[in-house]
């Protein structure tokens, strides 16, 4: 359906809306969500920014002659485009960033390496830096919800779709760029798309808001300087191609009153989010366990999208393991817990993992929301125990803490940066009142001698 003549000119309305907004102070609340989205992203970025697909990126990038730009965890400093794609990748790597549930997009990486890669050479403070982190991620929610469930079951990967949208808006704020100029950004960006569900469980799959976040960076740059593109809106463009409709009200509507990053939440476990709530049932049900050999049978009713998304029954690497809910359950059962350490790849083999993952039947229930979930385990004897969880811890209905995420960035820094966890939380606390992002970049950047080494 193409777009209406009434409705030509929405980019330029949704940048002038974005523009309006910049200068001014975020509410309260949404400040509250974007520092927490904000420290949620980079403690993933970080953990994951020592694995092997980051080290195969950095191994093509060039190096600048300029100094370049901080990647979290990393040694190198890159130019701003391969700098953007590894943030962006390491950050989605485990599966294990920020999801906004009516969309399924996790915009904080995207946004984060926008920020990144901009902020600290357009001498960002760190209230414009805060700023431009939400609306980036604001843009890529609005642009979701306008073409969302259509571009999902066609099957993209929506934060792919979103991304470059969203880190186009965030630095083309932080450059300075008017109306017109953020609008050919954003056309520039929504015509770079990519991301496909059908990627899922590899390293492609994990770099789609890395690359999205790279397209958009350099879409504002050479926006900056007079490079033209299409508005979203225009027959044959983005919205009519991604998703065949366009539904204007959900892209500006109450812009600024109206805040879709207030509905991000944050991922207690890695993974495929449609796992969670079973993996809520397994952890609860560990306990009441003693002895897992006992179990005969596994029975997990679970929301329909489980069988489409994460019903791989034998991972065959980690990067799989995260869209497998039978390898969560398994785990679960066995351990009280799963965290990025029950993926790796001695435990897809460990044997009495492959048993009970093997006793795992998924049984979908028409009527279980997506957060929901129950496991009904089997014992020797004739005996069983069964959980239901009605909505999983992380969700909307069941948000981490502030303690609680906090403690998930601390078992993710540590590994990588020892002793650097304190320091990134307050440095994020503190980042509405700082006069730059140093806080944050000397948070997350290794020690002299790392840097040396590199």
């Amino acid at each position: 359906m193409r777009a209406l003549a009434s409705e030509q000119g929405a980019t330029a309305a949704f940048c002038e809306g974005l523009l309006g907004l910049w200068g001014r102070p975020l509410p309260a609340p949404v400040e509250r969500e974007a520092s927490r989205s904000l420290l949620n992203v980079l403690g993933v970025a970080v953990g994951g920014s020592r694995h092997e697909s980051v080290e195969i990126l950095l191994a093509v990038a060039p190096r600048p002659r300029d100094g370049g730009v901080t990647v979290p965890g990393r040694p190198e400093r890159l130019d701003p485009y391969y700098a953007a794609m590894a943030t962006g990748l390491a950050a989605h790597l485990d599966d294990f960033d920020d999801t906004h549930l009516e969309t399924v997009v996790h915009p904080g990486a995207a946004a984060l390496s926008a920020v990144l890669a901009v902020g600290p050479r357009a001498g960002a403070s760190g209230p414009a830096a805060l700023l431009a982190f939400a609306l980036a991620c604001e843009a890529q929610l609005r642009v979701a919800a306008a073409i969302t469930p259509w571009n999902f079951d066609a099957g993209w990967q929506v934060t792919g779709t979103v991304g470059g949208i969203g880190a186009a808006a965030g630095a083309a704020l932080l450059l300075g760029l008017d109306a017109e100029a953020m609008a050919n950004a954003l056309g520039i960006a929504a015509s770079e798309t990519l991301g496909l569900r059908v990627a899922h469980g590899t390293m492609i799959k994990a770099s789609h808001p890395g690359k999205a976040a790279a397209n958009g960076v350099l879409a504002a740059l050479l926006a900056r300087r007079g490079f033209s593109g299409p508005a979203l809106e225009a027959p044959r463009g983005y919205f009519e191609v991604l998703s065949g409709e366009w539904v204007p009200a959900r892209l500006g509507d109450e812009l600024g009153l109206r805040w879709e990053l207030s509905l991000n939440t944050y991922k207690p476990y890695p993974g495929g989010i449609v796992s969670h709530p079973a993996i809520d049932a397994a952890i609860a049900l560990a306990a009441q366990l003693p002895d897992p050999g006992a179990i005969e049978s596994i029975l997990v009713r679970c929301h329909p999208l489980v069988l489409e998304l994460t019903a791989d029954p034998a991972p065959a690497d980690p990067l799989r393991a995260r869209f497998s809910t039978p390898h969560a359950v398994a785990v679960g059962l066995l351990d009280g817990e799963v965290g990025v350490a029950q993926l790796e790849a001695e435990r897809l083999v460990d044997p009495a993992v492959v048993r009970l993952r093997d006793l795992v039947e998924l049984r979908p229930e028409r009527g279980y929301e997506r957060d929901e979930a129950e496991i009904e385990v089997g014992l020797a004897g004739g005996f069983s125990r069964t959980h239901h969880v009605e909505h999983a811890r992380g969700g909307l209905a069941r948000p981490l803490s502030d303690a609680e995420l906090a403690r998930k960035v601390e078992t993710l820094v540590e590994p990588v940066l020892p002793g650097r966890t304190p320091g990134l939380v307050g440095a994020v606390a503190d980042l509405g009142g700082a006069a730059s992002l140093d806080g944050i970049l000397a948070a997350v950047t290794p020690p002299r001698a790392d840097r040396g080494a590199a």
